[in-house]
C-alpha cells in the first residue's frame, strides 16, 4: 500500500482515537496513567496476535536493534510520550493539544537530518517551517 496513504490512515486513527480517549478519560474520571494502561493493554493483545508469525525474527535481530526499539519505542514514544499526551488531553482542549503533540514529524525529520544522514532539501525545510507556523497559528490566543 502507498506509504502516504498509510500515513493518512495513521493520522485519521490517531486523531479520531484521541477524541475517544479524551472522552473516556473524562466520562470515567480516569487518570492519564490508567488511560494509557488500558490503551496499551488492548494494543498489546491485538499487536501480539498480528505479529505472531514474525516472533521468531526477534532472536535474529541482535541486541543493538532491540535496544533501539526498547529505548525509542518502549521508553520514549510508548511510555514517556504517551503519558505526557494523556495528561495533556485530560487537561486541555484537543484543538490545543493535538496540533502540538503531532509535531512529532518535525522532530523525526530533524533527527533524520542531524543524525540519520538524510538530506535537508528545500521541501523539507519549507514543510518544517509550515509545521511550526501552523502550530503557532492554532495554539496562540
Amino acid at each position: 500500500m502507498n506509504p502516504q496513504l498509510l500515513a493518512l490512515f495513521t493520522a485519521i486513527a490517531w486523531g479520531v482515537g484521541g477524541f475517544f480517549e479524551k472522552k473516556g478519560l473524562h466520562l470515567g474520571n480516569l487518570s492519564p496513567q490508567m488511560g494509557i494502561t488500558i490503551r496499551t493493554a488492548v494494543a498489546l493483545i491485538i499487536l501480539g496476535a498480528v505479529s505472531f508469525p514474525q516472533w521468531k525474527t526477534v532472536t535474529q535481530a541482535g541486541p543493538k536493534p532491540l535496544l533501539m526499539m526498547v529505548l525509542g519505542g518502549g521508553i520514549l514514544a510508548g511510555s514517556v510520550g504517551m503519558l505526557c499526551f494523556y495528561a495533556a488531553i485530560k487537561g486541555a482542549p484537543l484543538g490545543r493539544v493535538m496540533p502540538i503533540a503531532f509535531t512529532s514529524p518535525l522532530f523525526g525529520a530533524l533527527m533524520g537530518i542531524l543524525f540519520g544522514g538524510e538530506p535537508l532539501t528545500w521541501k523539507t525545510a519549507l514543510g518544517m517551517l509550515l509545521t511550526i507556523g501552523g502550530i503557532v497559528t492554532l495554539t496562540i490566543g
